[in-house]
């Protein structure tokens, strides 16, 4: 039996507020060029990702506000820990990423940063629109009666 994609990444960083409070209408998966004190610190776990962005500049992506702590053991090799980091993506997605950005509304958020089985850091993008207050509050009334809902089933059978 073949294992799940998620089951294979180990997860370092997710940016749960993301979902929340943005529509993602698509999402894609970018290498990142990074220091090796960097891939040290966050093999440790201790990224965040939450107040992050990527933006297209110049044909390249990067990924701007991230912050990943200095890593203890590299002393004067250490990195900046919010320097902004050069994503890899196809030139093709670029352009598609870049005429995405165009539209009114649309950003590139990062949803999460994982090792993938050969050791290499990735991060997933999505592609989202920043929701209203009103969409959140009917994200909120259809998650919690799908929740209800369940329990009602549960319940009676």
């Amino acid at each position: 039996m073949a294992k799940k994609k998620d089951d294979e990444r180990k997860v370092v960083a997710e940016n749960r507020k993301a979902r929340y409070s943005y529509a993602i209408d698509g999402t894609l998966e970018a290498g990142m060029m990074l220091l090796g004190s960097e891939v040290k610190a966050l093999r440790a776990g201790k990224a965040t990702i939450a107040e992050s962005y990527a933006q297209v500049k110049d044909g390249e992506i990067s990924l701007i506000n991230a912050y990943i702590p200095e890593y203890g053991m590299a002393n004067r090799f250490n990195h900046e820990p919010k320097r902004p980091r050069k994503l890899l993506v196809r030139k093709t997605e670029v352009k598609k990423l870049a005429a995405a950005t165009q539209r009114e509304g649309m950003t590139l958020i990062p949803l999460r940063v994982y090792f993938t089985p050969r050791g290499i850091a990735k991060i997933e993008l999505g592609i989202a629109k920043g929701k209203k207050l009103h969409d959140k509050r009917e994200t909120e009334k259809a998650r919690d009666w799908a929740r209800d809902k369940a329990r009602l089933m549960r319940d009676k059978g």
